[in-house]
């Protein structure tokens, strides 16, 4: 699945611009469908404009293509709304992204010249119970295609008017962005299936934002146990076909060209993954066609690896322990991580979104950057996010860090990956010269001076716990040293352009803003 996701460093030629929007949005869906081998696209009106028109434009633009390749039997678009009961400014855009479908339905019957049905599905994010999916869905058949039935006057139907309203249902995907509602991803997916009813769905297990919320090794933990879960629920007589949304770099996932074996083999029992745009454009065009290849030719990938009841048990108070110390240092940061993500170019038009920190915490009035600058603002500094909260590991009973271990399958793997990425010479320059780093961020001197220290302490701890050699061991790593270091000299001097360049030189070199 080709989604809209801002990491990319580099843009493609055909988008005409640093920011993808509007019409260059449409030749990337046709992109990643004809050029790349993509099955399927996401189409995410969730805190962003979005042309609910797509179905019809795509169709116009390039009918040769989709006379071979149709829309809902070959290749699928499927919509991601916003959560009404979240997004509250922006819920109505649910009602109006809806609307389209039946329209989309129409042009594509006629081009067709038979019954089409390209978009039938929909991506609730937030997901937090099956209630909320069932709303949706109901609200689709009554609202929307239920419209038909409704009379105009004692001899007309708005369907005889207008005609049919089809599909005459949507299947509403769950996207389960929060810990608790992941380890009670069954739970939801079988209240919604009941409630329909319906045998087998798709459900949608977020990987980035519970990375933002809890840190890498808990959130790798929540989607192996939410894979178990959602393969348990065949006991039910339930087949769940679970789907990932993944970055390239391990903080968020660790799907990138680079990696694909490794991934399929972390996490089992998927149908569906993302290839976000980072993994599109800024990897070689022939990699990323391989790698697609090789992501549609091994997908599903079995079956998930199990999570005993007493590994979970063991896991989830390990995840505690490493979220108290994550999230510990993040809020101590909030200042720093901010002034540094204003640094993050563009990609997207999008509007302003919080993302689910904001949503599950009192972070002390503070806001977070989302996912993506959040990361990249910690790689730009030689301290990837994939480190913070690491010291808690001293504080595993061997259980824990066994039970870990056996679940994170690629634990070494990954932070061996992106350890090559940490910078000891920016660190030991923030560190000397403590009190201009916190003028240029803004907040107490003596806090950013602790809290540098603590992050010292988690890369230590991944170092010795692991056996992990940290700092660069490449020419392209020493490269990416460098511009950490030009980086940080630019900010505390205020050279905002000298920053912005050596932050983008430096997202180049590791193929991923974050």
């Amino acid at each position: 699945m080709s989604t809209q996701h801002p990491d990319n460093v580099s843009t493609p030629p055909w988008s005409g611009s640093d920011v993808i929007e509007g019409e260059a949005e449409l030749r990337e869906a046709f992109s990643a469908y004809s050029e790349l081998g993509c099955d399927e696209v996401m189409w995410d009106s969730e805190g962003k404009d979005v042309d609910t028109n797509v179905i019809r434009k795509l169709l116009s633009a390039y009918p040769d293509f989709f006379q071979k390749h149709a829309l809902g039997k070959d290749i699928f678009m499927t919509y991601r709304v916003p959560n009404p009961q979240i997004e509250v400014a922006e819920r109505k855009i649910v009602t109006e992204t809806l609307q389209t479908i039946p329209l989309s339905s129409d042009v594509a019957s006629v081009f067709y010249k038979r019954d089409s049905t390209p978009v039938f599905e929909v991506i609730l994010p937030f997901t937090t119970s099956g209630e909320e999916l069932t709303w949706l869905h109901s609200y689709y058949e009554k609202a929307i295609a239920g419209v038909g039935d409704l009379k105009l006057s004692d001899s007309m139907t708005v369907k005889k008017w207008v005609g049919a309203f089809k599909p005459g249902k949507v299947n509403v995907i769950p996207l389960v962005e929060d810990m608790e509602h992941l380890l009670l991803i069954d739970s939801l997916v079988k209240e919604h299936a009941r409630a329909i009813p319906m045998k087998q769905l798709r459900a949608f297990i977020a990987r980035s934002d519970p990375a933002l919320n809890y840190g890498l090794m808990p959130a790798v933990l929540l989607a192996k146990i939410a894979l178990f879960k959602l393969h348990s629920l065949k006991n039910d007589g339930i087949e769940a076909h679970p789907m990932i949304g993944v970055g390239s770099m391990p903080f968020r996932g660790h799907l990138s060209p680079t990696n694909v074996q490794n991934f399929l083999e972390e996490y089992k029992g998927l149908s569906t993954v993302t290839v976000q745009s980072a993994f599109r454009y800024d990897y070689p065009h022939a990699q990323v066609k391989r790698a697609v290849a090789q992501l549609n030719s091994n997908l599903p990938n079995g079956e998930p690896d199990e999570v005993s009841p007493e590994q979970e048990k063991l896991l989830r108070t390990a995840m505690y322990k490493l979220i108290s110390a994550y999230q510990s240092r993040i809020e101590e940061l909030a200042p720093f991580i901010n002034s540094i993500a204003q640094y993050v170019p563009r990609r997207r038009a999008r509007k302003l979104h919080i993302g689910l920190f904001g949503y599950s915490r009192n972070v002390k009035g503070k806001t977070m950057p989302r996912a993506i600058p959040f990361a990249a603002a910690f790689y730009s500094i030689g301290i990837p996010p994939e480190f913070i909260g690491a010291s808690a590991l001293s504080g595993l009973t061997d259980a824990e860090w066994d039970a870990l271990r056996a679940v994170y399958v690629n634990i070494r793997k990954d932070y061996r990956s992106v350890g090559s990425l940490v910078s000891w010479q920016t660190i030991n320059m923030m560190m000397e010269v403590y009190p201009k780093v916190a003028k240029a961020a803004g907040m107490d001197t003596q806090k950013l001076r602790t809290s540098l220290g603590a992050l010292v302490s988690d890369l230590s701890s991944i170092e010795e716990s692991l056996s992990v050699k940290l700092g660069p061991t490449s020419s392209s790593t020493k490269k990416h040293e460098n511009f950490t270091n030009n980086f940080l000299i630019s900010y505390m001097l205020g050279e905002h352009d000298e920053a912005r360049d050596s932050f983008d030189q430096a997202a180049k070199l590791r193929c991923s803003l974050g």
